[in-house]
């Protein structure tokens, strides 16, 4: 169950599954618990025709070198959420202590996430405890602003922001994240800032609306957003970048800062004070209060007025209750107790119909109607498993045992044959010895 999970949101810029990156995921275990394990989101490389290959290795990946089980949620396109299969996928997302997304394309992430749960569970992590990590092409889809960069970089597209999924903005953070942010693949041409170069950045920039930076990540680095503490920390190899229209500040790996204090950066680099902050100073009106908002010189908030860094992002009575129900039915399926998971079942049914006749929850109803959709499903896959003919559960051991009894009768091990016979008849399972062998049947 995820109550009472820390809520961590880390960005890495690339190396998701590299050395580089197992300290930064060993300390998201640690803190969500050595038993925690987490669902990888395969969405973003779904299209390719290896994807099968590349979950292989992210889970082998945290198995050995993490230490922490990982299952594919298996999404890969819109039409994997129909019938219990998405039953099934939606279930998995909202029970695992982390989701992890990395490589693929944006834009065809976005495209399969669009009008379904995924949105909102992620944000359900933030707000209520778990952690999100997202890397590379993931990571670009954190923001309010997505690059396609796919079709920029390989098809020529002109350069221009999609919709992203404005997860960051939910948790007091208004940045659109550029990862790959040094790459340095292009040798005689640009290739940082994700395969933009400088020129199409600049160009890109014009188009954020004020009140919202530029979070660069470098390769083989992360940052670590702490929502309990209000902290961040950057690991890895390389640096952290807050850009406000052409002008930057750079974070080096090591650094912890309260995040209201990057949101300070963003703000002096928008009012054209470029400077940090002083790290011995003591702390600003930003830095000194997570409720306090930091504007640039034209009035542009970079913190939600109703909503501090970190504050819970969607944790609405309702979906804390869904929540709540879900890890009861959890933990009564854990001890086997069928009458407990049907009365979790039964609770959520009276809780959904009692928010019905409010039009502000219809996302949180969804949400709720897919986790009951989710129960139903273990529920009936428990009934026909029961339902089964015992002959069919038992029959192969029975099988054995009559073959044991033959081998007995065939050495003139009379005694032992007899205790045989005579134990399955106590089970009341009769064995006939006819010409053509011995068969058995139940009395």
């Amino acid at each position: 169950m995820s109550e009472g999970l820390a809520r961590l949101l880390t960005i890495m810029g690339s190396g998701e599954t590299a050395p580089t990156m197992v300290k930064v995921h060993r300390a998201v275990r640690d803190r969500l618990g050595p038993d925690a394990g987490g669902v990888l989101l395969d969405t973003p490389y779904g299209f390719q025709r290896n994807a099968d290959d590349l979950s292989a290795r992210a889970v082998a990946y945290f198995r050995d070198s993490v230490g922490m089980t990982m299952t594919p949620a298996d999404f890969r396109t819109r039409a994997d959420l129909e019938g219990h299969k998405g039953t099934a996928i939606t279930s998995r997302m909202a029970a695992a202590p982390l989701l992890f997304s990395g490589p693929g394309s944006p834009s065809y992430a976005l495209r399969q996430w669009a009008g379904t749960l995924v949105p909102g569970l992620l944000a359900e992590k933030l707000a209520l405890g778990g952690a999100v990590t997202f890397a590379s092409a993931a990571a670009l889809t954190l923001g309010a602003l997505t690059v396609p960069v796919y079709e920029i970089y390989k098809v020529g597209e002109d350069p221009q922001w999609l919709e992203g999924l404005d997860l960051l903005s939910k948790v007091g953070i208004p940045a659109v994240v550029i990862p790959h942010y040094d790459n340095a693949e292009g040798g005689t041409h640009d290739t940082r800032y994700c395969y933009l170069g400088e020129e199409r950045l600049e160009f890109l920039e014009t188009e954020i609306p004020d009140g919202v930076f530029v979070l660069g990540v470098d390769e083989h680095t992360a940052i670590t957003f702490d929502l309990d503490s209000g902290q961040a920390t950057i690991a890895g190899n390389g640096r952290v970048t807050v850009r406000v229209k052409g002008s930057s500040s750079m974070l080096e790996a090591g650094e912890v800062m309260p995040t209201a204090q990057l949101l300070e950066l963003a703000a002096s680099l928008a009012s054209g004070t470029s400077g940090r902050p002083d790290a011995g100073a003591a702390p600003s009106a930003a830095g000194a209060s997570a409720t306090s908002t930091t504007r640039d010189a034209a009035g542009a908030t970079f913190a939600p007025q109703s909503r501090s860094p970190g504050a819970e992002a969607s944790g609405t009575p309702l979906l804390q209750a869904v929540r709540l129900h879900e890890a009861a039915f959890r933990d009564a399926k854990a001890v086997g107790d069928a009458s407990a998971m049907v009365a979790a079942a039964l609770d959520l049914n009276d809780e959904l119909w009692s928010w019905v006749a409010d039009p502000n929850q219809s996302d949180e109803l969804d949400r709720g109607r897919a986790a009951l959709r989710s129960m139903l499903v273990e529920l009936g896959d428990l009934a026909a498993e029961a339902m089964r003919d015992p002959a069919e559960q038992f029959g192969p051991f029975v099988d054995l045992l009559v073959e044991s009894r033959n081998l007995a009768r065939a050495e003139r091990r009379f005694a032992e044959a007899d205790a045989i016979r005579d134990g399955l008849a106590s089970l009341r399972i009769e064995v006939h010895d006819t010409p053509e062998g011995s068969t058995w049947d139940r009395s």
